[in-house]
């Protein structure tokens, strides 16, 4: 089970990208974990699959940014250790 943190920077507060980047999990299947916003405007997303390729897939679209609305300037992506998830969620 490869599981990643991913934190990003840009505008991605108040323009959909959570309920995106959820929307992108259940789509690309077999990911789970988490995505939130953080106070100083960064999204922060909890990732992890059994299928490295599915991963990559995910990691490398929300480099690109949901829509129009979004501007994904920066995604710091980093190996993580947090507890199994059994469904992607956007967390409070």
């Amino acid at each position: 089970m490869q599981k990643v943190r991913l934190l990003v920077s840009g505008k991605v507060q108040g323009v959909g990208f959570r309920y995106s980047t959820y929307a992108l999990a259940l789509e690309i299947g077999d990911i789970y974990g988490r995505v939130w916003n953080n106070d100083n405007g960064t999204v922060e997303i909890l990732a992890q699959s059994d299928k490295p390729a599915k991963l990559a897939k995910f990691i490398q679209e929300v480099r690109k940014g949901p829509s129009k609305w979004s501007n994904v300037t920066y995604v710091d992506v980093t190996m993580a250790n947090f507890s199994n998830y059994s469904d992607f969620r956007i967390a409070n």
